[in-house]
């Protein structure tokens, strides 16, 4: 009652407290309203966004259609960072080309697409299905009978996975061509570009002799190498100098970072091994033990093998497998045995060998009906008539399919994990004879299947084998996950983290120039959370622990530096500042060293001090002669030759690698003959290859943000 009477008594007050309580809540949330929406876009060209979603759509479109021409039902992690590469930058080249095209008026018409489906020969065509099965060649008449067919589909009266079929292959040929209309506006737009840099007779003349006219020369030279850089001094009034008159070169477009970070790849202990030796021991005897169902046996295992009730080749085994092949007979047991290739325990039961057929030929028709019986029923029906003498791809056609015959290759199924109706098809192909018709129930159906040829016998086995990784334990995970988390959380700064890693056990490694656009940190999986880290934190600041890889790794990231958009600074870029001078001031000593000789001949020169001599013949103006003495590539010697005097020491030239003086010995000119038209031709074809250069100075004025990171 004391209490009660206490609340009464400050009931005001707390109208008052609840009621500003209430209205910051309130407030708050109307703040959230009321402030600019956190942006969601993945990316920006020319000021146009293109929102997280939109992008999304993009990459899942583009995956569709690699499953699709790759007959793959999923794509790794790899593949998948290749396509959201892939979709952005055709994303971003696309809006480059098309400010560009409406600004000058170029366009795509209808008709232009329907001349190029008419051609066929655009490579996008010849990715396709549509595709003449004599010629390989697209084939308009077969695209136009399938946009006809899905135009009058009806899905509900289908088998779904057919309409699936037809619904992902239109999705499929809208890619195509949408990119037809793309690539086409892009090559009108190059087209135009390349018209402006054309050749003319005056310059193939100068191709053509910097071409077939080859000298020999004679070369005395000093590397730069023999003079030690500690023997050179450089001002910072110098290096100042040097960075103005070469900013231009050190204007950074992004923003990157500059990152150390400590990566522990977790991996099993003696302990560990010794048990995963144990239990593979224990399984070995009962294989040798087992005489039935190895597939369930191999499961319980616990093997990265699985065990397939078919004959295979004997390449669809593990290497370590095939190299122990030889030592066993039907029946046996090898191992256990540890395999270093890709540290596993293993051991195997030969089971069977025979020899098989490689690549068998066969056709099919699918049997669906309203139910069970009815699908029976049919599928009797189809067996007895073609029994009969029916012709196989006239009743398929009846059914709505091509009959034809297909080839199924061992590579095609072998090292699959099959199960249910997919093993009970593929070994009906394999049991059956050529030209026996053959009646497989399947889950959804029947399906009527004939071989109709068989080719190249190759020996085949059936082998079970358990095969064990030799993978870290949870303890021995938990053990290494504390001591890092304790290491962190007592080194919560760079340079703490600096200075006490190695002394704890860990290496710190050092990563310059890390840019948001990449997929994670050090080639581990799993690490995208770290680098969106590394892209809000400020120098200094280091991470939490982070577990990636395959759940065997963790990462801790510290930003040692921000590398903002625009100019490097003088000390970002000091040290090749530094190395240029140093080999400017080492050319103007060895200079003088030369001039001061004033030699009349090469064996004046080869007097100096650490001078190295090189004979280098059919030396063109055209592409700069590589010097063996040198071990440097000096285009200085290709265009002193072409005006040089023979015999004719020449003035000290700075080259790459050294300094050298050179004599013209000998020069001829080839055979060719000039042909002003086909060197035109080649020019013009050379130049066309720089408009795809402007494709750089486009993204540069556009603005492009790629913020992709924050999402994916």
């Amino acid at each position: 009652m004391a209490t009660l009477q206490n609340i009464r008594s400050k009931g005001p007050l707390l109208v008052v407290v609840i009621g500003l309580a209430l209205f910051a809540f309130i407030a708050g949330d109307a703040w959230k309203v009321l402030q600019p929406h956190q942006s969601h876009d993945a990316g920006e060209v020319n000021g146009e966004a293109l929102s997280a979603q939109e992008y999304q759509t993009l990459v899942e479109e583009y995956t569709e259609v690699i499953k699709l021409s790759r007959g793959v039902t999923s794509l790794n992690d790899e593949e998948t960072s290749q396509v959201r590469d892939e979709v952005w930058r055709s994303y971003v080249n696309n809006k480059l080309v098309e400010k560009e095209a409406k600004a000058l008026g170029l366009t795509v018409t209808t008709a232009e697409i329907q001349s190029i489906l008419q051609e066929g020969i655009h490579p996008l065509l010849q990715q396709t299905p549509f595709r003449n099965p004599q010629t390989g060649r697209f084939d308009k008449d077969m695209l136009n009978k399938f946009l006809v067919e899905y135009a009058k589909m009806d899905a509900s009266k289908m088998p779904a996975q057919y309409a699936e079929q037809y619904t992902n292959m239109y999705k499929y040929w809208s890619f195509i061509e949408k990119t037809l209309i793309e690539s086409r506006l892009a090559e009108k737009y190059q087209a135009l570009v390349s018209k402006a840099l054309f050749s003319n007779p005056v310059e193939a003349k100068e191709a053509f002799e910097a071409r077939v006219n080859q000298y020999d020369l004679l070369l005395a030279a000093v590397p730069y190498s023999s003079i030690s850089d500690s023997t050179i001094t450089v001002k910072d009034s110098e290096l100042k100098e040097l960075y103005n008159k070469k900013k231009e070169q050190f204007k950074q477009l992004v923003e990157t970072r500059d990152i150390k970070y400590i990566d522990v790849a977790v991996t099993a202990s003696a302990k560990d091994r010794a048990e995963i030796q144990k239990e593979v021991a224990e399984y070995t005897t009962q294989l040798g033990e087992t005489t039935s169902d190895y597939s369930s046996f191999i499961r319980s295992t616990g093997s990265e093998k699985s065990y397939v009730d078919l004959f295979y080749s004997k390449t669809a085994y593990p290497a370590d497998v095939i190299a122990r092949l030889d030592s066993v007979s039907v029946g046996q047991v090898y191992g256990p045995y540890y395999s270093a290739t890709d540290n596993t325990i293993n051991s195997f039961k030969l089971l069977d060998r025979t020899s098989a057929a490689d690549s068998i030929e066969f056709r099919q028709i699918q049997v669906v009906a309203a139910d069970a019986a009815k699908t029976t029923a049919l599928a009797d029906s189809i067996k007895t008539a073609i029994k009969g003498g029916a012709d196989f791809a006239a009743i398929a056609k009846k059914y709505g399919q091509t009959g034809e015959a297909t080839w199924l290759t061992s590579a095609q199924y072998e090292g699959a994990n099959l199960e249910g109706d997919n093993l009970t098809f593929i070994k009906s192909i394999l049991s059956a004879n050529v030209n026996e018709l053959t009646d497989v129930a399947l889950t959804q159906g029947r399906v009527l299947l004939q071989v109709v040829n068989k080719k190249t016998m190759t020996d085949k086995y059936k082998i079970a084998v358990i095969k064990r990784e030799v993978e870290f334990s949870k303890e021995t995970y938990s053990r290494a996950y504390n001591d890092f988390s304790q290491f962190i959380a007592s080194n919560s700064t760079l340079d703490k983290v600096a200075a006490n890693a190695e002394s704890a056990g860990y290496k710190l490694l050092d990563r310059k120039d890390l840019y948001s656009s990449e997929h994670g940190i050090a080639g581990v999986r799993g690490t995208k959370e770290a680098l969106r880290w590394a892209f809000a934190a400020k120098p200094g600041e280091v991470s939490g622990l982070y577990e990636c890889g395959e759940s065997d790794h963790m990462l801790v990231v510290a930003l040692s530096g921000v590398n903002e958009e625009g100019y490097r600074s003088l000390e970002q870029v000091k040290d090749v500042l530094k190395a240029e001078i140093i080999k400017d001031k080492k050319a103007e000593k060895i200079m003088g060293d030369m001039k001061a000789l004033n030699a009349a001949s090469l064996d004046g020169y080869k007097s100096l001090a650490n001078a190295v001599s090189d004979s280098i013949k059919h030396v063109t103006f055209a592409a700069p002669a590589y010097v063996s003495a040198l071990r440097s590539s000096e285009p200085l010697v290709g265009a002193y030759a072409s005006v040089a005097q023979m015999n004719k020491v020449s003035a000290p030239l700075k080259g790459n690698a050294g300094v050298f003086v050179l004599s013209l010995y000998a020069k001829e000119k080839t055979a060719e003959t000039f042909n002003a038209k086909a060197e035109e031709a080649t020019l013009t074809s050379m130049h066309a290859r720089f408009a795809s250069r402007l494709m750089n100075d486009l993204y540069l004025k556009a603005d492009v943000k790629d913020k992709r990171y924050l999402f994916f």
